[in-house]
């Protein structure tokens, strides 16, 4: 379980960088600025030249882009 989320990730596909660009419509460079301004969720480093999203915290991204913020550790408590 995800101490941020409550949700349990174990059955979340991870995405890769191509995935997430054609799910988003957006290029790697505006999907890394939106990851450094907190308007697209985090990516995860699965090894030291590999990073993923979860699927899940993409779709929740692609149904309400504009008001999406990567939630902070207080709003999670």
């Amino acid at each position: 379980m995800n101490a941020m989320t409550g949700f349990d990730r174990t059955k979340d596909k991870l995405l890769r960088i191509g995935e997430v660009k054609a799910r988003t419509g957006l290029s790697t460079a505006t999907i890394y600025r939106r990851v450094a301004q907190g308007t697209f969720p985090p990516k995860r480093q699965i090894s030291p030249k590999l990073v993923a999203w979860y699927e899940s915290d993409v779709g929740a991204w692609i149904a309400d882009p504009m008001s999406y913020r990567v939630p902070s550790y207080d709003e999670c408590q």
